[in-house]
């Protein structure tokens, strides 16, 4: 499993790090605008993310403008449906129009609210297909 990590704030980048770090190797970038780059090169390299963790409040470039960026980079090349990465938003903003927004009109697949921990961590991976249940 490989994952694509975009978070701003040291602590919450750590911690999400460590979580994800038994199912798989975890790439980490500091803004949106680093991710959409770092999700662009791992295709031009045929190495591909599994999911992609996009924080809604970055600078440069926010987790909504790099999700629907991503969706783009995946249209140029031709990838649809459940071929399309996996995009988890994760957020301290628990407000409608974020998840209205991340779901309708960016295409997100999962949405997290902070402080994420390790079983909502586990359960969301598991519902998204990318480890196997208990």
């Amino acid at each position: 499993m490989k994952f694509l990590l975009a978070e701003d704030d040291f602590g919450s980048r750590r911690l999400l790090q460590v979580l994800l770090s038994p199912y798989g190797t975890c790439d980490v970038v500091m803004d949106g605008a680093e991710a959409v780059e770092a999700f662009r090169l791992a295709w031009e390299e045929n190495r591909p993310y599994n999911a992609v963790f996009l924080d809604i409040m970055m600078p440069n470039l926010d987790g909504q403008q790099a999700l629907r960026q991503i969706r783009e980079v995946e249209a140029e090349l031709g990838i649809a449906g459940n071929s399309e990465v996996k995009v988890v938003m994760t957020t301290a903003l628990e407000d409608p129009k974020n998840v209205v927004e991340a779901f309708y009109q960016g295409g997100a697949t999962s949405y997290l609210v902070k402080p994420i921990d390790k079983d909502k961590l586990r359960t969301e991976l598991e519902r998204l297909d990318l480890i196997e249940q208990n």
